[in-house]
């Protein structure tokens, strides 16, 4: 059986799809222990897992928690602002005294673009990128390529249509990289001040028009704004992006009849989804999102442990 050859996860762009099936495979592997009444095996025990967040988070956060302890790992969480940081510790310092505790993996999340990439030089420990600034998110992708799977049978061949903030969004970036590996067909929609500038470079089709980009699509993703990564004001109002990129009962019906709606949370609704679309059980499958992100998550353990091996 194959071995994921990697000491760490920090990215899908420098996965292959052989990579991204084992994870995927063995992720489908551990659903069913989220159905069970003790919901806990002995995989990991006496392995420690540290969820290291200078960011706010609570679906990554408790996914990753939740993760570990099914699989009886001794996991610690440590939040920015409860720790050395406020006193001014540096990441590396804070990075090189948790190595000396001998931990197994460090969970990390970060403003920064690169601060997992930077741990992973210099610590013997495997890291999982669980977000690095606007760059990569790889267990969502992770998570919405399962979900994908797992809805419609396949990824190979399927249109899906990304919109919103696709300039600040690392999970849209991470989903570009993996879906496109996997054969899906990619559209982004959003305003031209939320394009990146290189979104053609990407392999992926973009429309600053919402219709235009889901006309057709199999899975409507629709994105954050990302309010908190936006160096000045790229929209008039909240209001207006509403009128034009908020995913409703009138749009939603330029997508396939079957077309499944996902969002990687937190939604603000009424604003990038109309709360009759986000709890459609015909369509929406944010919460599958969300149930197959424990069971990702716990593959990412299992394998970076030697699963496997």
């Amino acid at each position: 059986m194959m071995k994921l050859g990697k000491k760490d996860i920090l990215g899908i762009r420098d996965m292959s799809i052989a990579e991204i099936n084992l994870i995927l495979e063995t992720a489908e592997s551990f659903l069913e222990i989220s159905t069970r009444e003790i919901k806990k095996v002995p995989t990991l025990r006496g392995k420690s897992v540290i969820n290291l967040f200078y960011e706010a988070s609570t679906r990554t956060r408790t996914s990753f928690e939740i993760a570990g302890k099914r699989l009886s790992a001794d996991t610690i969480n440590i939040s920015a602002s409860t720790s050395s940081v406020v006193k001014g510790e540096t990441l590396i310092d804070t990075a090189r005294n948790l190595e000396a505790m001998n931990p197994d993996i460090i969970v990390i999340r970060h403003s920064a673009a690169g601060a997992p990439h930077l741990l992973a030089s210099l610590l013997r420990q495997s890291i999982i990128n669980a977000g690095d600034g606007a760059h990569e998110h790889p267990s969502q992708a992770l998570l919405d390529m399962m979900t994908i799977k797992e809805k419609k049978g396949k990824i190979a061949g399927l249109k899906v249509a990304l919109i919103g903030d696709i300039l600040h969004s690392r999970v849209a970036r991470s989903n570009i990289y993996g879906l496109t590996k996997m054969g899906a067909q990619v559209v982004v929609a959003g305003p031209a001040t939320m394009m990146p500038r290189d979104i053609n470079q990407m392999g992926v089709r973009a429309y600053t028009k919402l219709e235009d980009a889901i006309a057709d699509a199999d899975v409507v993703m629709m994105l954050r704004i990302q309010l908190e990564r936006q160096k000045q004001n790229i929209f008039p109002s909240l209001r207006e992006y509403a009128q034009h990129y908020c995913l409703n009962r009138t749009n939603i019906k330029l997508a396939k009849p079957d077309a499944i709606v996902m969002h990687p949370g937190p939604m603000n609704r009424g604003v990038e989804i109309s709360p009759d679309i986000a709890d459609d059980p015909g369509c929406s499958v944010i919460l599958d999102q969300v149930n197959n992100g424990v069971a990702v998550r716990m593959a990412l353990f299992y394998l970076l442990s030697g699963g496997n091996e």
